[in-house]
């Protein structure tokens, strides 16, 4: 089967469009890489575009109508942005889900230690990384610091041009040898990646206390708040374009803020990724309120994906469907039952969720011929091919994977075809070479379709990843078709 290259069938128009799209991409990338950080982001850009907080709706009782933008976040590290559709919600949302964290190293509790007069700071990784590729490059220090009386205080150290930066030390090769027989699952122990901070004494104080009390001079805090601080570690430096050509984007976080940015830009409409026809009307409804959905639909993006999407804010948890709620409870009306029967909420809700379509926004393993026999050629992703569909997750013989219905991908492919999206299918790497998984089985669990659908990426996991600008073109083209014309 022939696969298309995005990148033959841009115009000048669409050059530029691609431009300017990847331009305000890797923006987002460098102010949002923490998932506080990220849904901060996220939470301005959409009020910027309308976007009205539902929590101060739901405490005034302001009936939702179609055609009104509002999000709801949650914690800070989670939020679900919705336009109101001109049908009542019980049909169904349309949603595009995403996730905003991303493998890094975290802070630990009591992490301040003065070791050979250096100091550093514990450390334990989060997600699935290979540690060997943070030891010796620059890193950076986000995240906040809360006080005991309640007051924060936000860090971030090592993103400006004077801000230091900080190292995980390796090493020499010269005394290597014995370690490089070790398999590298051994080579690297995770309680000896502690990250560097400090080496000065100062007067009769040791180096310790001088890093200690040049923290607080700045932030007010003492050893003690480390306690109940939320510090991340991640590479320092900012979202660059990669290639002579300058095709594509090399960054930390792609995955999977690639996807989360594409999300919610489709849905907000602020991007020259268009369809020849405008998603944002439906075919259906000429009339439909402000140019805007016949279903409502839905941009979520959530915590915690990487370690099993566990806690208040990961997606096991029950805010979407309390945010869902919310949104049917502002709604007013209801689907009539028979005779005029009023149907129970609990029973609405559940009808809402089954009736909805979701695309599970993650990214897909991109083909790499350095390592091509992990990687089945004709079902694999290729960057520059465009939005990647994944059928099914899982690993081995499809285990944990959420499979979606054939009937659901030929929905979706002719919605593509119809709005000139490229798009490509793909697996995540060659049978019993390894495989993953998303947020989609936990949301199939509604009993609605859900398919896995994002960019191709390459080095995934790394402390830098690389994707196509075209491909990120056309995941918000698809997106914006999504939300508009599924059904």
């Amino acid at each position: 089967m022939e696969r298309k290259n995005a990148w033959k069938a841009y115009g000048m128009e669409d050059m530029a469009a691609v431009e300017e799209l990847s331009s305000l991409y890797r923006r987002f990338l460098d102010v949002g890489k923490t998932e506080r950080e990220c849904i901060a982001e996220a939470v301005n850009t959409a009020e910027a575009a309308g976007f009205r907080d539902l929590s101060e709706m739901i405490r005034g009782r302001t009936r939702l109508k179609a055609g009104d933008q509002v999000y709801l976040s949650y914690m800070g590290k989670s939020a679900a942005f919705f336009r109101i559709g001109t049908e009542p919600p019980e049909k169904g949302l349309n949603i595009i889900g995403a996730h905003v964290d991303s493998p890094r190293l975290d802070i630990k509790q009591v992490p301040c230690y003065e070791e050979a007069g250096n100091v550093y700071l514990d450390t334990h990784y989060y997600g699935g990384i290979k540690k060997y590729q943070w030891f010796a490059c620059p890193l950076a220090l986000h995240g906040i610091i809360v006080r005991k009386d309640g007051t924060a205080a936000a860090i971030e150290i090592g993103e400006k041009e004077e801000d230091p930066v900080f190292v995980i030390t390796d090493l020499l090769p010269h005394l290597g040898k014995e370690r490089n027989e070790q398999k590298v699952k051994d080579f690297f122990d995770a309680e000896k990646m502690d990250l560097l901070i400090g080496n000065r004494p100062v007067e009769e104080k040791e180096a310790k206390q001088h890093v200690l009390d040049l923290l607080f001079d700045k932030y007010r805090i003492q050893e003690e708040d480390f306690l109940s601080a939320e510090l991340e570690i991640v590479p320092a430096g900012r979202a660059r374009e990669c290639g002579v050509d300058r095709s594509m984007i090399l960054a930390y976080g792609q995955d999977d803020r690639s996807c989360a940015f594409a999300a919610l830009t489709a849905l907000l409409g602020n991007t020259d990724g268009k369809a020849d026809s405008d998603p944002m009307q439906d075919r259906e409804e000429t009339a439909a309120v402000g140019g805007g959905f016949s279903r409502t639909a839905c941009c979520l993006l959530v915590d915690k994906e990487e370690t099993g999407s566990n806690g208040a804010t990961g997606m096991k948890s029950r805010f979407f469907e309390n945010a869902v709620a919310e949104i049917l409870a502002l709604s007013g009306g209801q689907l009539p039952g028979n005779a005029g029967e009023q149907i129970p909420f609990e029973l609405r809700l559940r009808r809402t969720l089954m009736n909805s379509r979701m695309l599970s926004a993650d990214v897909s393993a991109a083909y790499d011929p350095m390592f091509e026999k992990y990687y089945e050629k004709k079902n694999s992703a290729y960057l520059g091919n465009g939005l990647v569909f994944n059928k099914y997750s899982g690993s081995g013989g499809k285990t944990g994977a959420n499979d979606a219905n054939p009937e659901y991908m030929a929905q979706l492919r002719r919605i593509m075809e119809e709005q000139h999206v490229t798009f490509q299918t793909a697996e995540l790497g060659a049978v019993d070479q390894g495989g993953g998984g998303t947020i989609a089985y936990i949301m199939a669990k509604f009993g609605m379709d859900v398919i896995d659908c994002g960019l191709g990426v390459l080095s995934m996991h790394a402390p830098w990843e690389v994707t196509s600008k075209a491909d990120l073109y056309e995941a918000v083209k698809g997106y914006r078709a999504f939300y508009g014309f599924c059904r």
